[in-house]
């Protein structure tokens, strides 16, 4: 089982079993047993769940090894302790960098990616303004940013926390931008539609994946609106031609979407940009909610 393919999963395991593998770390605490001796308390995660784990022999040196939020290579002995299975670990150490997939290891969106990618095409295939529709291209027909996009989290621990998490909140924003231009027939769908599939591109550098979803450096410092703003105008103007008043009034829409305090003024100066600020929370909001209760 030293392998990540290979071996058993947290949900798998049962008492009197060896245990051997990578684990996602997402606890880790020096403890003093009664006995006075130390001793090592940490919590071993994969996406089918999560066990304690202890080590009494050999605590500190085995606490140097890694960090809590590393993927670790552990081995030890499952145990039933108070009726709750734990391991009893006999070495610990941090795992191997590369070559270990973080689905293993964070949560996954439970509908079908490929699904959601295909009504990702038909919601840019409803934007028939020829611009728009050749920004949209550079990123979806970008094979790396179209990975990265449908790996990516929506957030850390809020609505739609888990790997696709951004394809499914975007592909349910724009769904209804899509409705609301139906509706509303004054609005410009090419620009709210537009704008709904690339409101939060910038997530797709705000996250690092591993043990768990953390924030890169550009998230922590500036932040996905900024990095989608940035995103935006970089492929904009790579296209020969592009039109400054429709760059505008997308980019208005992606740094509006969590509301005008971004925008000149702290105030929306399209309906588009209005739209989109509100389509995006109610899908957050119902999401959350359906996530993690109403209180």
């Amino acid at each position: 089982m030293a392998t990540l393919a290979g071996q058993t999963t947290i949900a798998e395991l049962r008492a009197g079993a060896d245990v051997e593998g990578v684990f996602a770390c997402s606890r880790k605490d020096r403890l003093t047993a009664r006995s006075g001796a130390p001793y090592l308390a940490v919590e071993l995660r994969d996406r089918t769940g999560a066990i304690q784990a202890r080590a009494f022999r050999d605590a500190d040196f085995l606490a140097g090894q890694f960090e809590r939020g590393d993927l670790v290579w552990a081995a030890g002995r499952v145990e039933r302790f108070r009726d709750e299975l734990q391991v009893d670990l006999r070495a610990i150490r941090r795992a191997e960098p590369g070559g270990v997939d973080p689905s293993a290891f964070l949560p996954v969106a439970y509908r079908d990616l490929d699904e959601l990618d295909g009504f990702l095409e038909h919601l840019a295939g409803e934007v028939y303004d020829p611009d728009l529709r050749a920004l949209l291209d550079c990123f979806l027909h970008d094979a790396g940013f179209r990975a990265d996009f449908r790996r990516a989290p929506c957030t850390r621990s809020g609505h739609h926390a888990y790997l696709g998490g951004l394809l499914e909140h975007t592909v349910a924003v724009a769904t209804m931008a899509l409705e609301a231009c139906s509706l509303h027939p004054r609005v410009n769908p090419n620009v709210l539609l537009a704008a709904a599939i690339l409101h939060d591109a910038g997530k797709t550098r705000e996250f690092e994946l591993g043990a768990e979803i953390s924030l890169s450096e550009a998230g922590a410092l500036v932040g996905h609106v900024a990095i989608g703003q940035q995103l935006v105008s970089e492929r904009a103007r790579a296209l020969d031609g592009f039109p400054g008043e429709k760059l505008h009034a997308v980019s208005h829409c992606v740094l509006g979407h969590h509301g005008p305090d971004a925008l000149p003024g702290k105030r929306f100066r399209s309906v588009e940009a209005l739209a989109l600020y509100r389509l995006n929370a109610l899908d957050a909001a119902v999401k959350g909610a359906l996530e993690h209760g109403l209180g």
